[in-house]
């Protein structure tokens, strides 16, 4: 055995130690190349001379090491944000870094993912009840079709999040402000909304029947399509906010919107006409 190859092989190894399939190239090659060297000696070759026609024969070895290095790297990342179909139930994945998690089918019961960051991720078809999201960052996620009741949401990062289809009864969402999320297909009677911001949000096709977002602040919003009955936004904010049905203003409609509670509230020019022009009662309503 040549201690040189060996020191030679360490050398170039070293900044991937820890990558296992890199490893295992390592241990593959020092055999084949010793098994080289000793081939080219026994051809009379010198030490120096066999030494380098060796090292010749493996080409560009730094730039193989670094491409099975990077799809390691890459594949070890996959392992671990799948957790499709996985009994996760009461979970600790708070504070983790897990960008573009899979969480389909998946039991999440009572999980805690408080501060964690779950950038892109997707939660599909999946047992969310009781999940602890308080300041998880959520950006770019999709939660579609989950049950999420009782799910806390305190202070979350919700930007570009997409909610739909899926069972909110009880989620709590505290000091929240919501960016560009869309709310679709989803109902939403009895979820908690407390201290929030909704920025570009759509409530889309969803259920808001008799909820409360007294004090809260709208902007560039949209509750087309929505049922709205008894829906209350005293004292709230309002600034480009969209209230438009389906089709064309029915009879339903209209009742609809004139059981909603609007006093105290604050709101541009454009959305106090398009509510009063719709029959809203906007007579406690302070224009800006």
């Amino acid at each position: 055995m040549n201690p040189k190859l060996t020191d030679y092989l360490n050398s170039v190894f070293t900044p991937y130690d820890g990558v296992k399939s890199v490893s295992e190239l390592k241990d593959d090659l020092h055999t084949d190349l010793q098994e080289r060297y000793r081939e080219l000696k026994a051809d009379g070759k010198d030490d120096e001379t066999a030494f380098t026609m060796t090292i010749e024969s493996i080409g560009d070895i730094e730039q193989t090491i670094l491409e099975v290095a990077n799809l390691s790297r890459s594949l070890e990342r996959q392992v671990l944000t799948n957790f499709n179909g996985s009994n996760l139930a009461e979970s600790d994945f708070a504070g983790v870094k897990a960008h573009k998690g899979q969480f389909k089918g998946s039991s999440l019961h009572g999980s805690d993912f408080s501060g964690a960051d779950l950038t892109g991720s997707s939660f599909k078809a999946s047992d969310v009840r009781e999940a602890n999201f308080d300041g998880a960052n959520l950006t770019d996620c999709s939660l579609d079709a989950l049950d999420l009741s009782n799910a806390s949401f305190d202070k979350t990062i919700l930007e570009r999040t997409n909610f739909s289809k899926s069972g909110l009864d009880g989620a709590k969402f505290t000091g929240v402000r919501l960016i560009d999320v869309t709310l679709s297909m989803t109902d939403l009677r009895k979820t908690i909304f407390e201290g929030c911001r909704f920025e570009g949000v759509d409530f889309k096709y969803t259920d808001l029947t008799r909820q409360r977002f007294d004090g809260q602040t709208f902007i560039g919003v949209k509750f087309d399509k929505a049922a709205l009955t008894e829906v209350s936004f005293r004292g709230a904010t309002f600034n480009n906010v969209s209230f438009q049905p389906g089709f064309s203003l029915t009879n339903k409609y209209y009742r609809m919107i004139k059981t909603v509670i609007f006093d105290g509230a604050t709101m541009d020019k454009l959305t106090y006409a398009a509510l009063k022009g719709m029959g809203a009662d906007v007579s406690k309503v302070t224009i800006r």
